[in-house]
């Protein structure tokens, strides 16, 4: 057992999933990942000059094969806008997750954005770790979805997440094993005639995801009592089961692309829904109305502050 803050968490999770090669350029709430990487045997770590080059050389080393890592604080994804977004068209060969590091408060940052919404902009998976304990544990699956889906998988910590420290039950590191690398223009040269056929794909690809979020691990309905429920994801799950221990929650892990079909099923349950968020109304734009013949009342709370009840 390891005491680690959410940054190290992540990095040894990454690591124990088979990681090899690692990329960023230094920011507060990220720069401890890639330092932690760098002590740990087998990976390749790379300090950058910016964020675009940090995601240009990660996503080359999972177009050789290698299961890649590029992480920055969330002003570093501006940076990185221009290969990430074609990235999604080329998809990827190893597993590639992209961390964004997103700084609700503005404790060291230029600005106050909320990157999920890179996430649906983008059309790639978005995760949502809630503690140090989960960012560990979502790594293996990041991997393993980027390599199903042949698309970047999006990691969203925020600082609180970061910076915590929790007791971390650590394992053995699995053997990295590199895909082989298959010469293909069709796939990762984004000439129009091949970017149109991509983004068939990538429009396919975002149906299968959807399907596979309402049904996954990373996602649960937790029912206790029923007269409120919240939906709420990453470190917000445990703000708001901080205060009210006794609630019903859905708690969203794999939050992009939204699992409607699972957020009905809560809203079945419950009589009153909170939507808790750091920063954007991202959740609850995409919850869908209430179920025909239910009475539940959805109410937003932006920042953690209590909004205006509204009946949907």
């Amino acid at each position: 057992m390891e005491f680690l803050s959410g940054n190290e968490a992540l990095a040894q999770g990454a690591y124990e999933a088979g990681l090899s090669f690692a990329a960023a350029y230094p920011g507060t709430p990220s720069s401890e990942i890639l330092e932690y990487l760098a002590g740990q045997k087998g990976v390749d770590c790379q300090w950058s000059v910016n964020e675009k080059v940090a995601y240009e050389v990660a996503l080359a080393a999972s177009i050789a094969g290698a299961r890649s890592l590029c992480a920055s604080k969330h002003v570093g994804i501006n940076v990185a806008m221009d290969p990430l977004m074609t990235s999604v068209y080329t998809g990827v060969n190893g597993g590639f997750v992209v961390v964004t590091a997103d700084d609700p408060g503005i404790h060291s940052s230029q600005n106050e954005q909320d990157n999920r919404f890179v996430a649906s902009f983008a059309k790639m998976p978005l995760l949502e770790p809630a503690s140090p304990r989960e960012a560990r544990k979502f790594m293996l699956p990041a991997f393993r979805l980027s390599e199903r889906f042949d698309t970047p998988v999006l990691l969203r910590l925020t600082t609180r997440i970061s910076h915590t420290k929790e007791n971390i039950v650590t394992s053995r590191r699995g053997a990295p094993k590199l895909k082989p690398f298959r010469v293909d223009p069709q796939k990762y040269v984004m000439v129009p005639r091949n970017a149109y056929r991509r983004h068939i794909e990538i429009e396919k690809r975002l149906v299968r995801m959807k399907a596979e979020a309402e049904k996954s691990p990373l996602n649960r309905i937790e029912i206790r009592d029923r007269k409120i429920g919240f939906v709420v994801s990453g470190v917000s799950y445990l703000y708001a089961r901080e205060m009210y221990p006794e609630a019903s929650f859905l708690k969203l892990g794999f939050s992009y692309p939204f699992p409607a079909a699972l957020a009905r099923e809560f809203s079945r349950q419950v009589r009153r829904v909170y939507v808790i968020e750091e920063l954007e109304p991202f959740l609850e734009e995409q919850l869908p109305e209430r179920p025909v013949g239910q009475k539940c009342l959805l109410i937003h709370k932006k920042r953690h502050r209590v909004g205006k009840e509204s009946a949907q």
